[in-house]
């Protein structure tokens, strides 16, 4: 199967970062390169890109993809949150753009033998980067009751994540699960009839946490994050596009973070921790996709985009 991937708010994303031509730009999660491909248009001989992504067909189809622009475009195959190191090892010690488009790919929900969606029967794998041990399945089958119910409430908050819990450890008594079709059905059974009524598939929420707590996705986010801000030259951006609640929240609080860190008690008269701003917060409220690009994906409909600009300290 060809890698394909819709490039959500692609114009906007391409505005947001400014892009000078001798500038250097990353994009974390490159994909199918389709906003990679843009970057490498505007850009001068002089200019570079750097794309990241720990899935190895997603790095073979980047690559093949920016075939024309190989004298500008480096792919490497790693998790954005070795970016620093990564960079270091070529280098690179500050950058003028970061792009992160969060979240699992069509291809990747699309590829049944990867094992993401509950819309095909498959081994129930889910690993951005089929080089790491923990599938999907390991942490079904060999997680405690009380941890797979965190799991699905924190991540996929899921209301009924205790019922799912528990008949997840009851069915595999019998013999492992193996499948997402298996895994799909213990779900539908645990949540009540009629509340599976309206919300989507009854077992989105719960596919959703255990594919972040599988590749780790919200604390890679955490802890990447105020390092790539680090990384950006004055006047530098970072964007990122999130997919569901709990990414968006991090974005915004390690934004807001960065933007003012002060520590100290809101009745002192002036700031004594010396802790510095880094940068602003360009739009108070997230970039959403647009009416005909949600037609156009529906997959899109959940997309917020949201940027921060470095600026150092006069």
């Amino acid at each position: 199967m060809e890698f394909e991937h819709y490039s959500v708010m692609l114009n906007e994303t391409i505005r947001e970062l400014r892009i000078r031509p001798d500038g250097i730009y990353v994009d974390g999660t490159i994909g199918g390169a389709g906003h990679s491909l843009k970057i490498c248009e505007r850009l001068s001989e002089r200019g570079r890109l750097f794309g990241f992504d720990q899935d190895d067909d997603a790095v073979a189809a980047a690559s093949e993809r920016l075939g024309e622009f190989k004298d500008r475009a480096t792919v490497i195959r790693s998790n954005f949150r070795y970016m620093p190191e990564e960079l270091m090892k070529r280098g690179i010690t500050s950058v003028d753009g970061i792009l992160l488009d969060l979240g699992v790919s069509s291809y990747q929900l699309d590829t049944a033998e990867r094992g993401f969606s509950y819309r095909y029967d498959a081994p129930l794998d889910m690993r951005m980067d089929r080089t790491q041990g923990r599938t999907a399945a390991d942490v079904v089958n060999t997680y405690a009751q009380e941890d797979l119910f965190h799991v699905i409430r924190d991540y996929g908050e899921e209301r009924f994540a205790g019922r799912i819990a528990r008949n997840i450890c009851e069915a595999r008594k019998e013999k492992p699960i193996g499948t997402t079709g298996e895994l799909s059905e213990i779900v539908k059974y645990s949540i009540p009839a009629k509340n599976r009524i309206s919300g989507g598939h009854p077992a989105k929420r719960t596919f959703q946490a255990i594919r972040i707590e599988v590749n780790s996705e919200l604390k890679v986010l955490e802890d990447s994050l105020g390092k790539m801000i680090d990384m950006l030259s004055d006047g530098g951006r970072l964007c990122v596009i999130t997919f569901h609640s709990l990414e968006d929240r991090i974005v915004k609080n390690i934004f807001r973070k960065n933007e003012n860190p002060c520590t100290c008690p809101p009745e002192f008269p002036v700031c004594v921790c010396g802790k510095k701003p880094k940068g602003v917060c360009v739009n108070r409220r997230p970039i959403v996709p647009s009416e005909e690009e949600i037609r156009e994906n529906i997959r899109s409909h959940s997309a917020k985009l949201r940027v921060f600009e470095r600026r150092f300290s006069e």
